[in-house]
């Protein structure tokens, strides 16, 4: 839209069959800057799913199986796979925390900063859409200033550090497959995510509106995500993999069946590494 506008004015300003004017010289775009593939330290922020939560026990973190540093084998995690197994040791770190909204997110850039990584990777925004109604939601303008402010708590003492930032994932997709589980909704009760788990069975006009109303929220976090990170010139959106991706109950916790098991963690880190050594 903002280009529409901006060539609709510069048709304006000149006339449509009028001369540019003189004395002028045109000036061409600066060139990005070349995506190094092959970052040297990774620092990750984020939620539970970066945590690895419900991956391992139930209601518990598990960081050694986090599809961005862990050190687990059967995950192959995005740090292991960029740095060998032995430098993800000494040269990852992972700053996420279970629960952490958005505006979390500048603390935490805050704290990677001091380890000056060479990549950052970003997985938020499930805890602003998973409230205990829709009603208290994160906005899409909060959302939106608090991913600003941590870009730029990260610019201000690395300007050349490169940004890897995960779409929010389908939440909608996740109750509807862990609500064939019994098991995964006594603890959905517990208080994971109500605002699309809540009344799991329900199939109403109520309950169909507000698990939709989420769903158009996660949408709209992932299209800020997306705009916000474009304005970056080092930073990388996943162009909606991971909200793409069709988790099945094998990369489901087999406690909550919602967040990511160890195989999904897996598959975390191959969409990950992908768009990140990607040309």
């Amino acid at each position: 839209m903002a280009a529409t506008v901006l060539g609709v004015a510069g048709c304006d300003a000149v006339g449509g069959n009028s001369a540019g004017p003189t004395g002028t010289k045109a000036h061409s775009a600066k060139p990005a800057p070349a995506w190094d593939v092959s970052p040297r330290s990774i620092a990750a922020v984020g939620d539970s799913i970066t945590r690895g939560f419900d991956a391992c026990t139930v209601l518990s973190d598990c960081p050694e199986v986090s599809w961005a540093t862990g050190s687990s084998a059967e995950v192959d995690s995005l740090a292991v796979r960029l740095l060998g197994k032995a430098q993800a040791a000494e040269r990852s770190w992972n700053y996420a925390v279970t629960g952490a909204r958005m505006a979390d997110l500048p603390g935490q850039m805050a704290q990677a900063v001091t380890r000056r990584p060479q990549l950052v990777t970003v997985m938020a925004g499930a805890n602003d859409a998973c409230r205990a109604s829709t009603a208290a939601m994160t906005s899409v303008e909060s959302f939106r200033a608090d991913f600003q402010d941590a870009l730029s708590t990260l610019r201000r003492s690395l300007p050349k550090t490169q940004v890897y930032v995960a779409s929010v994932p389908n939440l909608k997709r996740l109750w509807s497959e862990g609500r064939t589980n019994p098991l995964g909704k006594q603890v959905w009760k517990l208080g994971i995510c109500p605002s699309m788990l809540g009344d799991a069975d329900a199939l109403d006009a109520a309950a169909t509106l507000r698990r939709d109303t989420v769903q158009k929220r996660v949408e709209a976090y992932n299209t800020v995500l997306k705009e916000v990170c474009a304005k970056d010139r080092r930073c990388r959106f996943d162009g909606g993999a991971v909200y793409d991706y069709r988790f099945g109950t094998a990369q489901l916790s087999q406690w909550d069946w919602f967040h990511p098991s160890v195989n999904g963690q897996a598959r975390l880190a191959e969409i990950a590494y992908r768009k990140v050594t990607g040309r």
